[in-house]
């Protein structure tokens, strides 16, 4: 039997405790995606109380992702040093909190400024729990498993945003932020009771007591224990953006960044802008809600598709073929549709394809990075790739503002998930030319 642990997780049948990480993966996954879409669903009052145009409520609608961008770099680079579970629970602290200010705001500035906040834990929470998700699941299925974690990012939404469609009818934009410090407050001690230290991790720093700790963990997994930590390698491993950028490393490092950029631009114009958007054909803030949620229905099929057809087909001709999907849907979503139904249908298609590709990307990064980088190379790649995210909806705002249409938004934000997908191919052909980074 052999007397490393990761060879033993990634060759052995998942046990009880394994699938129990998956599932509060998904939980905090869920917790991020209705928190980066509070902002959306309060959208519509906040723009009525307040009397902000277009282009100012573009910007508040990216704050928080800007925050994203940095907390995912910084952030998620420390998981990799003090460990996956303290910056989880840290990130839940950062997030209840920004939440439960975010309801007190009282002018535009104080509000991005809490949303900016918020973005740092809400950033480190997505590096680190894509990390840990892939050093709980086996070889065979840990693209499923990491795809499944991500699903959890639209499911957040659909339940957090029918709840915020019912407070949204008998309460003003602020009740959505009360509501999300509670949903998060709730998590701290579920995460902390149920989530131990990933073993990846342990081997990989071998901090004091990392074999107990390692052995009582493979225990809980069903797994047999070992008797003696592996040897040390001889070269150091060190955990930083550096290494980022190694041989070997530097291409996928930079490809998939800029992928993730270009397709997330397309994505957060979609789930920022449904709702401004519906209100703005005549409909009212709740019927606006239900849209974006019909939205992230769509989303969650699409991740629940590509999680289930990674155990047959590769991950990355999945991803590609999503990304080209949707550049076709957010044309069809900006010719506009006659009734709300017709909104909702185009809508939730948009939502399949363009969260597809975004879960399966997870997976890619959790593929391509070594642990001792995971959750760094990820948070780095999700933190630059947030630049899009960042720009997209502002880049929208200011077209809307120069006098163009629905159609012609569209058309210009689907141009990211083209790009995306062929940054992808050509991050494909650079991996079979090259050795695989152990």
């Amino acid at each position: 039997m052999s007397q490393n642990p990761q060879h033993i997780i990634d060759r052995s049948p998942m046990g009880r405790l394994q699938y129990i990480v998956i599932a509060l993966c998904i939980v905090l996954l869920a917790l991020d995606g209705f928190d980066v879409l509070a902002i959306s669903f309060a959208a519509p009052g906040i723009a009525r109380e307040w009397g902000i145009d277009r282009g100012l409520l573009g910007i508040v609608l990216s704050m928080e992702l800007a925050g994203m961008a940095l907390g995912s770099m910084a952030i998620g680079g420390l998981a990799d040093r003090l460990g996956r579970r303290p910056i989880i629970l840290a990130c839940l602290l950062i997030m209840t909190g920004g939440m439960l200010l975010a309801g007190y705001a009282d002018s535009i500035v104080s509000l991005s400024i809490i949303r900016f906040a918020t973005g740092l834990g809400i950033g480190g929470m997505l590096a680190a729990v894509n990390a840990i998700a892939a050093e709980y699941s086996n070889m065979r299925r840990r693209s499923a498993c990491v795809s499944l974690m991500a699903a959890g990012y639209p499911l957040g939404v659909i339940i957090g945003g029918a709840i915020a469609s019912v407070l949204l009818a008998r309460f003003d934009w602020r009740a959505v932020f009360h509501f999300g410090a509670a949903y998060t407050a709730l998590l701290i001690p579920l995460a902390w009771y149920l989530l131990p230290e990933s073993v990846s991790f342990l081997l990989q720093r071998q901090p004091a007591g990392a074999l107990q700790r390692i052995n009582a963990t493979l225990t809980r997994m069903g797994h047999d224990t070992i008797a003696e930590l592996p040897a040390r390698p001889v070269t150091p491993q060190r955990a930083g953006w550096a290494e980022l950028f190694a041989p070997g490393l530097a291409a996928t490092t930079v490809l998939l960044t800029l992928a993730y950029l270009a397709h997330i631009m397309t994505f957060y114009f979609i789930l920022k802008w449904i709702p401004k958007i519906v209100v703005d054909m005549g409909y009212t803030a709740a019927y606006a809600g239900s849209v974006l949620v019909w939205a992230n229905v769509g989303g969650l099929a699409g991740s629940m598709l590509l999680s289930a057809l990674t155990q047959r087909f590769n991950v990355r001709t999945l991803v590609v073929a999503a990304m080209l999907c949707s550049v076709v849907m957010v044309n069809v979503f900006g010719r506009g549709q006659p009734d709300l139904a017709g909104l909702a249908l185009v809508a939730a298609s948009a939502g399949f394809f363009t969260n597809a590709a975004v879960v399966g990307l997870y997976a890619i990064f959790a593929q391509a990075f070594p642990t001792k980088v995971r959750a760094g190379g990820t948070g780095f790649v999700i933190g630059i790739g947030r630049g899009g995210a960042v720009l997209g909806p502002v880049l929208a705002g200011f077209l809307f503002e120069s006098g163009q249409g629905l159609a012609t938004v569209a058309f210009v934000m689907a141009l990211g998930s083209l790009v995306a997908a062929l940054l992808l191919l050509l991050e494909g052909r650079w991996q079979h030319r090259s050795p695989k980074t152990a």
